[in-house]
């Protein structure tokens, strides 16, 4: 964890600031009494009290930030799902409304799945993020087996994201493919 940060201001609002420090800018949550003492290009000490998440791309970070603005989201909780499904997977889970594919997630309950969806559904689509899963998504979301089988195939060990996958794979082959004839199938494609 990280105690302090001295660096240059390099840019700053009411509720951030961007301090660099040896070539790294961190960019902070601020309170308007800190944001008040600070100036632009001068050096400050800033404490920190949070923990650090990384991200491969800026939309991953977006989509945390989103996640952890709902009511009930914290950052642990928005890691998991993170964890569980790509941002694409996420997006189109969200866009399709499919709130059985969040509460697969391990801590998500129904009325968390719902809040999100609610919360998120009309933000999403403002990162730029192609949902290049939504047609799959919208296939299982329609399709009661498919998500027995993906529920079934993640009690089995298979990550979400993967059993989620092939199960979409098969019901556009097959839209009427029993549970037990998803999860076989599943199982050979994992």
């Amino acid at each position: 964890m990280i105690e302090y940060l001295k660096g240059e201001i390099t840019e700053l609002d009411p509720t951030k600031a961007i301090i660099e420090c040896a070539g790294v800018g961190y960019e902070c949550n601020i309170s308007v009494y800190t944001y008040d003492k600070l100036r632009t290009g001068q050096v400050f000490k800033l404490f920190i009290d949070e923990l650090l998440y990384g991200f491969i791309s800026k939309q991953e970070r977006a989509i945390y930030r989103l996640l952890i603005s709902v009511s009930g989201v914290g950052p642990n909780t928005a890691r998991c799902i993170q964890s569980s499904l790509s941002p694409d997977e996420l997006v189109a889970v969200i866009s399709t409304g499919n709130d059985r594919q969040l509460k697969n997630v391990k801590g998500i309950g129904s009325k968390t799945a719902q809040r999100i969806i609610v919360d998120l559904k009309d933000k999403i689509g403002n990162l730029g993020i192609a949902a290049a899963t939504a047609t799959s998504s919208a296939i299982v979301a329609q399709n009661e087996n498919g998500d027995e089988a993906i529920q079934a195939l993640v009690a089995l060990g298979y990550p979400l994201a993967n059993a989620n996958k092939a199960i979409a794979q098969l019901l556009q082959k097959d839209p009427e493919m029993s549970v037990q004839a998803l999860i076989k199938a599943g199982l050979r494609m994992m």
